[in-house]
């Protein structure tokens, strides 16, 4: 058989496997034909029953569908990779997310996905007289299993106090991790009387948004480009705080502070800008990045605050 046929049999099978597990018809196509495929590293002439189910990235896939089936698909289109394709595996309990490290953070470069052991099984009796009779059986605990993989999931979750007895969960990794400290330590530290208004997390789109004080301050989280990750507001000094936490990604540097300075120019109360970092070295990192006219914490330095505005603090120390 001519390696075209050959192609053409293995996408069309694949998509055949997708609609029997009852994947929606959104997913029944070619995108995600080559992602199912990549995750059992089943080329053009290999059977189903040698499926196997290695630790697989979405930048793979897409290079497993240009060497094998001469496929090639744009770098930007990662994103529709994950969103159209493998979270919708997942959600079915076809796919594993990041099974050899289930705290690693949603954004990280460094995610994977494998097919699950149980929907492997099934694959692997794809044309054979056992595979309806799996086939079903998995159907009928799909529900459980899916519930079994988001609470190993949740499990690793970041759990947030907010305010009181109140928590939120957000999405596990170094970067939520920071955004705890910022709200548990920085601010009652710094900020006593500050409310908070907004938290982002990585996995969703926000972790905790306060609409109501929100619209109170001419704001809306939902009309706005890129949001800071924690914003909280100051009553009796009309101060709006605005801060961005900083493992993977940039402080408020010149760029960002006008991109803020932008997306709440409405807002009326005084805007302050702060840089979270969780060590020094990290600080070191990007100090020399940070906009003038801001501020910097750092988590394991929880007590002291850095001013990159001398010109309004400049004096002695007074013990």
């Amino acid at each position: 058989m001519k390696l075209e046929e050959q192609i053409r049999r293995k996408i069309n099978e694949a998509i055949d496997i997708l609609s029997k597990f009852g994947m929606p018809s959104a997913q029944q196509n070619e995108r995600t034909a080559y992602c199912l495929l990549a995750l059992l590293n089943i080329t053009p002439d290999k059977n189903w029953k040698n499926a196997e189910n290695p630790l697989v990235g979405i930048t793979p896939m897409i290079t497993f569908a240009k060497d094998y089936y001469k496929k090639d698909y744009a770098p930007n289109t990662r994103e529709t990779f994950r969103r159209f394709s493998t979270h919708q595996m997942v959600q079915a309990g076809i796919v594993l997310y990041n099974p050899d490290k289930p705290d690693r953070p949603v954004n990280s470069p460094n995610a994977v996905y494998q097919i699950s052991p149980t929907a492997l099984k099934v694959i692997k009796a794809y044309k054979t007289k056992n595979f309806k009779t799996l086939l079903a059986d998995f159907i009928k605990h799909q529900s459980t299993l899916s519930a079994q993989y988001a609470k190993e999931r949740k499990l690793k979750m970041v759990s947030v106090k907010i305010k009181g007895n109140q928590h939120i969960q957000i999405s596990p990794g170094k970067h939520s991790e920071l955004i705890r400290d910022i709200i548990e330590q920085m601010a009652p530290r710094f900020l006593p009387d500050s409310t908070l208004v907004y938290v982002g997390d990585t996995g969703e789109k926000w972790g905790y948004f306060d609409r109501e004080l929100a619209d109170k301050l001419l704001f809306n989280v939902q009309e706005h480009g890129k949001m800071p990750d924690v914003i909280l507001y100051v009553e009796n000094k009309k101060w709006l705080i605005l801060v961005e936490s900083v493992t993977s990604h940039g402080p408020i540097d010149s760029k960002r502070h006008i991109e803020l300075e932008n997306l709440f120019s409405n807002v009326l109360a005084a805007k302050v800008y702060i840089s979270a970092f969780p060590d020094k070295k990290t600080f070191m990192r990007y100090a020399q990045n940070i906009a003038w006219e801001t501020e910097a914490w750092i988590a394991d330095n929880s007590t002291h605050m850095i001013h990159f505005n001398g010109n309004k603090f400049i004096g002695p120390y007074k013990h």
